[in-house]
């Protein structure tokens, strides 16, 4: 008889760890969410923001230099777009390595045969070439725009030693965002194998 409390305090604790698990489940897709849905919008900030720069620069009255304002836009949003975009693709990590074989000890069953879809969607056919679509959207988005930028600026005007060191930063700013957000590009196909 000793061994029927064991296995109902087995039960219990068993019961408790799927609870946690579920919840910490819930609380890391809310937030998963919640940073696609800000991820997003800083798409629609960065247009915004692109268009309201141009038309100061396309004033007839625009301080010279005032396109060398389009890069620190396209920067400041494209690091919080890219740390967003980091924190999503660690979340999806975290369900697939940790948390998917944790509910798989505890269901008796395989890492792959929980949380499917943290799987499911790596293998849909063409993500590699929606991946490699997606890193040029953001680098036409982010980077190119300040490149542009600089150039615009050398060309048309006689840029002083001051706004030449500004466009200078931008640049080496560009290109650091630049090498980040192509090894930030997760091409991997996982398929349903943990």
């Amino acid at each position: 008889m000793s061994g029927v409390p064991d296995a109902v305090d087995d039960r219990e604790h068993r019961a408790a760890r799927r609870e946690v698990l579920l919840l910490e489940y819930e609380v890391l897709k809310a937030e998963q969410k919640a940073r696609i849905i800000a991820r997003d919008h800083l798409m629609y900030a960065t247009l915004a923001g692109l268009v309201s720069v141009l038309v100061v620069v396309l004033t007839a009255d625009a301080p010279a230099g005032a396109v060398l304002l389009l890069p620190p836009v396209c920067l400041v949003l494209g690091w919080t777009y890219l740390a967003n975009d980091q924190k999503i693709s660690a979340a999806g990590r975290y369900l697939r390595d940790e948390l998917a074989p944790r509910f798989a000890e505890l269901t008796g069953t395989r890492p792959d045969e929980v949380l499917c879809w943290e799987w499911a969607h790596r293998s849909e056919p063409g993500r590699s070439v929606a991946k490699i679509l997606q890193l040029a959207v953001d680098l036409i988005m982010f980077v190119v725009p300040t490149a542009v930028a600089v150039v615009l600026h050398w060309t048309a005007a006689t840029p002083g030693r001051v706004l030449s060191l500004v466009a200078v930063a931008e640049l080496a700013a560009a290109a650091v965002l630049d090498v980040r957000i192509v090894l930030a590009a997760d091409f991997a196909s996982e398929g349903r194998t943990p």
